[in-house]
């Protein structure tokens, strides 16, 4: 497949574009910063701006898929807004480019932890990462209203750590998976496993999954 991959040089960017490479699909890196990207035969990076939709639509049209891996970085100060801003426009320049396929990698702060209560509105949940996970939660809300495109949405374990890759974990829908009395985890080479699994095989369409050992 012919795939489009947006902040493939971070933390979760990086093990998908590993993933894909691995699996032989032809990928355009979407970055802020191309030198960044390894050198390899099926890789084209790009730079790229999340919040320029028009011509990011331009970069992305020709492509199967869309993987997003956007993250404006947790030490800016506005993540909750440029988390909000830069979803809609990746959402809109999908759109835009004619590509019907759209896999997102969210937060676990949606994740349900009882009847209508998300991890994030927990009294314990980490003060850090609060705005943040509230830009990703928003970023669920709109692609929850989208009718045109065949959207995924990924959330993680709780706990997203390095590790091995393995192909084995549990897949979820909008509870969070715990281990026992506690939360769950998952390498993040593991979770690349799970959106390039769901980017071959379509298993969640407009729908938002979960995974964890």
């Amino acid at each position: 497949m012919k795939l489009a991959l947006i902040g493939a040089t971070g933390y979760v960017g990086a093990a998908l574009l590993q993933e894909a490479l691995d699996r032989g699909h032809q990928v355009t890196a979407l970055v802020r910063h191309p030198e960044k990207l390894p050198e390899h035969p099926s890789l084209t990076g790009v730079q790229a701006d999340v919040n320029d939709p028009d011509a990011l639509a331009s970069l992305l049209a020709g492509h199967d898929a869309v993987l997003s891996a956007f993250n404006p970085g947790w030490g800016v100060a506005d993540i909750r807004e440029q988390f909000i801003q830069g979803s809609r426009h990746i959402l809109a320049a999908t759109k835009q480019a004619g590509v019907s396929r759209l896999l997102v990698v969210g937060g676990a702060g949606s994740l349900y932890v009882a009847p209508g209560l998300q991890l994030i509105d927990t009294p314990n949940f980490p003060a850090e990462y609060k705005e943040g996970a509230e830009g990703a939660r928003q970023a669920l809300n709109m692609l929850r209203d989208e009718q045109q495109l065949q959207w995924t949405f990924l959330s993680p374990a709780a706990l997203l750590q390095p590790g091995p890759r393995t192909g084995q974990f549990r897949l979820g829908g909008e509870q969070l998976l715990m281990h026992g009395e506690q939360p769950g985890t998952i390498s993040v080479a593991d979770l690349a496993v799970a959106l390039l699994d769901e980017t071959e095989q379509p298993q969640h369409i407009r729908q938002r999954f979960t995974l964890a050992y």
